[in-house]
């Protein structure tokens, strides 16, 4: 039986959830989401399939996060990726200050929608405060393309095999995390860029 992969809305959060039913990259899906939403037939992802499994989407008041970690707990930063620029990134230079993951993908418009209230709050706090996004679910060319959208006080990073999403166990896009300057994790999950302000403020003040 053939199912089409057509674009999907979910509403399963504040607000709408878009998977993009052409999505061409299958390996990102594969590692990042599962082995069995992949077809061996067709290089196609099938929405209904390769979905995260439904879940509450998590703002600050809440304790938990996809990976079981609660509010207050040290969050390992010892990774590594790719800047959208080609360097080499550690997550151990996130420690010693406030840090903002924002985990994001190309074709999500709610992440669209995200970029202003995050460049400005980076743009905020130049030097006292971390943004890192962190870009997956697609190909480094899209990745780079939405990159290019955001402010450059804001790191970007090409997570197109789903390395970072894995270490913080994010699995659905928009994902905050955000950690203290001894990277104790303060929210994580959908915030609104005002959630988002008010989350960071008492962090940096």
């Amino acid at each position: 039986m053939h199912v089409s992969t057509v674009p999907l809305t979910l509403s399963l959060s504040p607000r709408p959830w878009r998977l993009r039913g052409d999505v061409t990259a299958c390996v990102t899906a594969q590692r990042l989401l599962s082995p069995a939403c992949v077809s061996r037939q067709s290089s196609r992802l099938s929405p209904f399939s390769c979905w995260p499994p439904a879940g509450p989407r998590l703002a600050a008041r809440d304790a938990g996060t996809a990976s079981g970690a609660s509010r207050g707990d040290v969050r390992d930063l010892s990774f590594t990726s790719t800047t959208v620029a080609g360097e080499k990134f550690e997550g151990s230079t996130l420690a010693g200050k406030p840090t903002v993951l924002w985990f994001w993908a190309p074709w999500c418009p709610t992440c669209r929608g995200q970029i202003g209230g995050v460049s400005n709050l980076a743009e905020q706090h130049p030097d006292d405060l971390n943004v890192v996004g962190v870009g997956s679910l697609d190909d480094p060319t899209a990745i780079a393309d939405f990159a290019a959208k955001v402010s450059p006080e804001v790191t970007m990073l090409s997570d197109d095999d789903g390395a970072v999403w894995r270490h913080f166990g994010v699995t659905a896009q928009s994902t905050y995390l955000v950690l203290d300057k001894d990277g104790n994790q303060v929210a994580s999950g959908y915030l609104s860029d005002d959630e988002l302000e008010n989350v960071v403020e008492p962090l940096v003040g």
